[in-house]
C-alpha cells in the first residue's frame, strides 16, 4: 500500500511537471529531456517561430538589490523562450562604471551573477550615465575579452534575421545617449568623458542608419539608456524633455517601431504616435513610480526584466519579476 501511494505521488509529480514543461517553447522540452533541471517560468509562452530575446537595464550591483534573483529568473526564461540574445539598456556597472577591462567589478557584477549556462548568449550593450563616470571605453574594449559581451563602439547597429522564414530582418540601432544631454557637461562625475564625444557625428550616423533602404528591414528598433517618456521620477525633468526634443522628430521621420531604454528604475510600456516605448531599468534597484504619463499603458516598481518575441507582423513583450511572475503581457501588431 505504501509503495502504491509513493508510485501515485511520483506519477502525479511527473504529470504536473510534464504539463508545466509543455507550457514553455518546444526547445524547452528538448532541453528538459536532455537533462536541464534549472526550472521554468510558469505560463511563459512565445509565438511560433518568433525571434526571442531578453532585456535588462540598470543592473550591476555585485549581485545585491535582487540582482541575483532577477538573473536566476532570466536564466529560466532564456531556456523557456529559447532566446537568441540579451539586450542591456545601460548603467551596467554601478556605482561608477569600471576602470579597465580587468576591473574586479566585471566578475562581481557581471560574470559571477549571470553565470548560468543559458545566459551564455550574445549580450548587446549600451552605455548608461553611470558607465560614463570612470572609463566608458573599457566597456567597449571588454568586447575583445569576453565572448558574449558585444559593444563594438559607443554606438552601433546590427541586423537580425527573423526566425519565421519571411526573409525579413530587424534593424537594431544602439545609441550612446549620455553625451546628447546637456546636464552631464556641467557635472564633475561626467563632464570629462562626455566632452570627448562628437554628438553631431552620432546624430548624422543615426539618421543615415535609420534611412537604410534595405527592403528586408521589417522592424526598426532603437536601444538607448535615457527615456523620451516616463511616469517615473524624471517625468518632467529637463533631461527627459531635452532628449525627447532631440529624438522624437527623428523617430517620427524614420518610422521607428520601438524604443527600448532604462535609466528609470522601473518597468513601463508607453505609446506615443506610432512608436512603442519600453522602459526596463529595474534589474536590481527599484524606485516608486509616482507619475502617470498619459501614454502609459503599464508601469510597475518591480525588480524585473522583459522578454521580447518578434515575428514579421507582431511584437510581444512579457515582464517577469524576480519571483518568476509574469506581471504584464502585450502584443503589438506591425503598422
Amino acid at each position: 500500500m505504501r509503495l502504491h501511494k509513493l508510485l501515485l505521488c511520483f506519477s502525479s509529480f511527473v504529470l504536473i511537471n510534464a504539463q508545466q514543461v509543455i507550457s514553455q517553447s518546444a526547445s524547452y522540452l528538448d532541453e528538459y529531456r536532455s537533462g536541464y533541471r534549472g526550472g521554468f517560468i510558469d505560463s511563459l509562452t512565445v509565438p511560433d517561430k518568433a525571434l526571442n530575446f531578453l532585456v535588462i537595464g540598470d543592473w550591476g550591483r555585485c549581485g545585491e538589490y535582487y540582482q541575483k534573483e532577477v538573473a536566476d529568473e532570466m536564466s529560466k526564461a532564456s531556456v523557456g523562450a529559447d532566446v537568441s540574445f540579451i539586450l542591456s539598456t545601460g548603467d551596467n556597472l554601478y556605482p561608477d562604471g569600471v576602470a579597465s577591462i580587468d576591473d574586479p567589478l566585471w566578475n562581481r557584477s557581471y560574470e559571477d551573477v549571470y553565470h548560468q549556462f543559458s545566459l551564455q548568449k550574445p549580450w548587446y550593450v549600451v552605455l548608461g550615465n553611470h558607465d560614463y563616470r570612470t572609463n566608458p571605453q573599457a566597456e567597449v574594449e571588454y568586447s575583445k575579452k569576453s565572448a558574449r559581451w558585444n559593444m563594438p563602439a559607443r554606438y552601433y547597429f546590427k541586423k537580425m534575421p527573423l526566425n519565421d522564414g519571411s526573409g525579413k530582418q530587424i534593424l537594431f540601432v544602439f545609441l550612446d545617449t549620455s553625451p546628447l544631454i546637456d546636464k552631464y557637461y556641467t557635472d564633475s562625475y561626467y563632464e570629462e568623458n562626455v566632452k570627448t564625444q562628437d554628438t553631431a557625428a552620432q546624430m548624422a550616423w543615426l539618421r543615415k542608419t535609420l534611412s537604410d533602404p534595405d527592403t528586408s528591414i521589417r522592424w526598426r528598433i532603437v536601444v538607448g539608456h535615457h527615456p523620451l517618456y516616463t511616469s517615473g521620477k524624471r517625468i518632467k525633468s529637463p533631461e527627459t524633455t531635452q532628449f525627447r526634443k532631440i529624438m522624437k522628430p527623428v523617430f517620427d521621420k524614420y518610422k521607428v517601431d520601438a524604443y527600448i531604454c532604462g535609466h528609470e528604475h522601473q518597468q513601463e510600456y508607453l505609446t506615443e504616435g506610432n512608436t512603442q516605448y519600453f522602459i526596463s531599468g529595474s534589474a536590481s534597484e527599484v524606485r516608486p513610480v509616482e507619475g502617470n504619463y498619459p501614454g502609459s499603458k503599464f508601469r510597475a516598481s518591480e525588480h524585473a526584466f522583459e522578454v521580447f518575441s518578434i515575428t514579421e507582423n507582431q511584437l510581444q513583450v512579457q515582464i517577469i519579476t524576480w519571483e518568476g511572475k509574469i506581471i504584464y503581457k502585450q502584443t503589438v501588431s506591425h503598422l
